[in-house]
């Protein structure tokens, strides 16, 4: 056990590099899952880098592990070998580091939408780098100063700021919890919160014990053997966890496979509970359309709006109706309902008002930068001017040729067809359709431009 306890290659250790490997596997297929099972759209643009670069951190985690703690027998023959550059380095700002980092921006995040009621001041793009510049700090000093021996031990002083570290971003994760407690989530964000708390501190815990014992007792060698095990263990545990549990984009995180555990909506609106949203079914005959109506009123009928918006999407120009439709269901939600408004609010901004979004809308810039500067997401009159530009595009770009379409002339004949059934007593409303909902409030897929239909797919699990 002592050669081994040296040089690596215990049976411990390939059992812990067995474990590790599964838990690379298992995550990979659980972020490919979304995408090959639900037909998931890759969708560009939002915060999905971050899940990206969480699965680049959980990799660099196990791998600069297995690097720098001897579990194979592996001679170090080639610079990219050195301790300094597994870990100091790849273990440090580009493992754990990164990691807890793109986990505290989510709920970063979610403190701002949920409590300040504002999207976040600072981009996460920018927010991130500086999350992850105190260990930067650490690697650079421990670059500097040479501190390791052959074994990639480092002394008793500097374990002092190392561990320091890795319990301060826990913190800063229980403090943000602490910040949103009071808020009535109506997904998962909060339980998602406490579990990555249990789950972050428990294996960090025995994470950083294992890390101090194999840092100071090196001569005994079934400590040396036993903490290295754990040292491997417990991380390839905490990744596997982090990315299941979702804070702030669980559509691709987390998807329930079981689908009896699935409750099944077409919009946002109907997953928060908007009464009448998106449903067509007719209680009575319905009223003939008068062309001489201004637009804006013609839209408050959802027949109406459908019919337009299919018209819009054959022009590829439907982004304007579909905005103007959310729009509509947002107004629904009653100025009370904070939380259910930051909901809707979000999700309209990310899909139609955020540069480069898939259903981006034509604003102009002014308007764009109010909404996006808003300090209050529940403001009754966010969208207002928006949507009155518009109104201006859609009666002069689409209005006119809708009348003379052929989306028109069906609007008419089903008008009037429902008209006499409804005479005689018979009942064609349509049936619901059934369209799985994520439980994603934040970033559902939306249609490609020019879509005939909307496309949005979100799962919430039944819990």
């Amino acid at each position: 056990m002592e050669r081994c306890a040296l040089e690596g290659g215990c049976p411990s250790d390939y059992i812990a590099i067995s474990i590790s490997a599964l838990s690379v596997i298992l995550l990979l297929t659980q972020s490919a899952l979304p995408f090959l099972i639900h037909k998931v759209p890759l969708k560009k643009g939002g915060d999905i880098w971050l899940l990206r670069l969480q699965i680049i951190a959980s990799l660099n985690l196990l791998v600069s592990i297995v690097m720098s703690v001897n579990f194979m027998k592996i001679k170090k023959k080639h610079w990219w070998q050195a301790c300094y550059i597994w870990a100091g380095w790849f273990e440090g700002p580009f493992g754990f580091g990164l990691l807890m980092s793109c986990r505290i921006i989510q709920a970063f995040k979610l403190y701002y939408l949920f409590v300040k009621r504002r999207l976040p001041p600072i981009r996460s793009y920018i927010l991130l780098p500086l999350a992850i510049l105190p260990w930067i700090a650490i690697a650079a000093s421990v670059h500097i100063k040479n501190p390791l021996n052959p074994r990639c031990h480092m002394p008793s002083q500097w374990l002092i700021p190392v561990v320091s570290l890795h319990i301060f971003y826990v913190a800063v994760m229980v403090a943000i919890t602490r910040g949103v407690r009071h808020i009535e989530f109506r997904f998962r964000e909060f339980r998602d919160l406490l579990k990555g708390i249990i789950v972050s501190t428990t294996v960090i815990g025995v994470w950083v014990l294992s890390y101090i014992l194999n840092e100071v007792f090196e001569n005994i060698a079934w400590l040396q053997v036993s903490s290295r095990f754990f040292l491997l263990a417990t991380p390839s545990i905490l990744i596997l966890a982090f990315y299941s549990i979702s804070i702030s984009q669980p559509l691709l995180s987390q998807m329930s496979l079981r689908k009896r555990d699935i409750q099944e909506f077409g919009t946002m609106s109907q997953a928060l509970g908007i009464p009448e949203s998106g449903l067509l079914v007719h209680k009575g005959p319905s009223s003939n359309i008068d062309t001489k109506e201004p637009l804006n009123k013609l839209l408050l009928s959802k027949t109406f709006r459908q019919s337009f918006m299919a018209f819009a999407d054959s022009c590829l120009a439907g982004e304007s109706v579909h905005f103007y439709d959310e729009v509509h269901e947002l107004s629904k939600i009653p100025i009370s309902d904070t939380v259910s408004r930051v909901y809707m609010a979000r999700h309209i901004i990310e899909n139609y008002i955020v540069a480069g979004a898939m259903m981006e809308v034509n604003i102009s810039h002014r308007t764009r930068q109010e909404i996006l500067n808003t300090l209050d997401l529940t403001h009754p009159e966010l969208f207002d001017n928006a949507t009155s530009e518009l109104m201006q595009l859609m009666k002069t770009n689409l209005a006119k040729d809708y009348w003379s379409s052929m989306f028109y002339a069906k609007l008419k004949e089903k008008s009037s067809t429902q008209f006499d059934d409804y005479e005689f007593g018979l009942d064609f409303s349509p049936r619901l359709s059934s369209v799985r909902c994520a439980d994603d409030p934040f970033h559902q897929e939306q249609p490609l431009k020019g879509s005939g239909r909307r496309s949005e797919i979100h799962h919430v699990d039944i819990l």
